[in-house]
């Protein structure tokens, strides 16, 4: 069992910044890929950003290219996902998951998301 806990949500300007944090505990956490996702009100969840074990493989939408970075600290079991140049469309619950390589996302581990808004 893996437990993930996200944070740093909030409310934010449009073109602000925000960082997400998401904490790891139970299992190795090297042994996961790990991934950000979000969720707008009245839309399907969708992929924003993943990360493999050891950092040296990370993948974006495109939507977030050029201003999410992805980032891991296998020392502290953590992954970030730092966000700048925000915009209202950005505005959802986002969410950090854990799958091994070789498993689709659906079947990991998921926290229970944190809360981006952000204002026009």
């Amino acid at each position: 069992q893996v437990r993930l806990v996200e944070s740093g949500g909030g409310l934010v300007q449009a073109g602000g910044s925000l960082r997400l944090s998401c904490a790891a505990s139970g299992r190795t956490f090297t042994n996961y890929r790990m991934g950000w996702f979000r969720q707008a009100p009245g839309k399907e969840r969708q992929f924003v950003a993943s990360i493999n074990w050891s950092g040296g493989s990370i993948s974006y939408a495109d939507f977030v290219k050029g201003r999410f970075t992805c980032s891991r600290d296998n020392a502290k079991n953590t992954l970030y996902l730092q966000m700048n140049s925000l915009k209202p469309e950005d505005t959802a619950v986002y969410y950090c998951a854990a799958s091994p390589a070789v498993f689709p996302w659906q079947s990991g581990y998921w926290g229970q998301g944190t809360q981006v808004t952000v204002s026009s």
